[in-house]
């Protein structure tokens, strides 16, 4: 995950741009810190998916055959 710093900065070049033109190292950065945030916030999302398991009111396993194929792939890479 990003560094409190890092979110921080993000915001502060958030804010900036609406009240000013941000600079091209600016906007760079602020392009930079994004694809950043958005790599851990897809990588954090895949873990939790991996490990989730939907069960009836029966017990019976209703997890989906697309994501239970996902999960097996996953455990076989590592």
């Amino acid at each position: 995950m990003l560094s409190q710093e890092q979110l921080d900065r993000i915001n502060e070049l958030a804010n900036k741009s609406k009240v000013e033109p941000l600079t091209d190292a600016e906007t760079a950065e602020q392009k930079e810190l994004r694809t950043a945030y958005l790599k851990a916030f897809r990588g954090s999302f895949k873990n939790q998916m991996m490990g989730i398991k939907i069960v009836d009111e029966e017990g019976t396993d209703v997890t989906p055959g697309k994501l239970k194929q996902a999960q097996e792939e996953e455990r076989n890479k590592q």
